[in-house]
């Protein structure tokens, strides 16, 4: 089972210009606070930008992440949230990400995801 799979994220969209994902937040994402674990913002962003990222690249290539900078910004318990990606510089071997993730139309978090371009050919 992957991480998509165990925490039940839904993928709405799929471009190389932009995805969406979908979380519904439940006690399982929660700090023993009640309120949802940071962590899964920074699930959804390097998600989401590694997904939009790999759109870019060759059959035997993947974009991996190499740094991710998350500010969260509002408390989230339960619920739907959103994340959107977006590129901000996509180049030959690094691409940056921007990925906002929300609660209806309240910003909870924004992360800056920088992923590089990893061959998957024999080592």
């Amino acid at each position: 089972m992957n991480l998509l799979e165990l925490l039940n994220i839904q993928t709405e969209l799929v471009t190389p210009k932009r995805v969406v994902l979908t979380l519904d937040v439940t006690e399982q994402e929660q700090q023993p606070y009640g309120l949802m674990h940071g962590g899964i913002s920074c699930v959804l962003a390097e998600t989401a930008a590694s997904i939009g990222a790999n759109q870019l690249l060759g059959e035997h290539e993947a974009a991996v992440g190499v740094n991710i900078e998350t500010h969260h910004l509002k408390a989230v318990r339960t619920g739907l949230i959103t994340a959107v990606a977006t590129p901000l510089q996509q180049g030959h071997r690094l691409q940056v990400w921007q990925v906002n993730v929300q609660y209806h139309d309240q910003l909870v978090s924004t992360s800056t995801v920088t992923l590089t371009k990893q061959s998957l050919g024999a080592q």
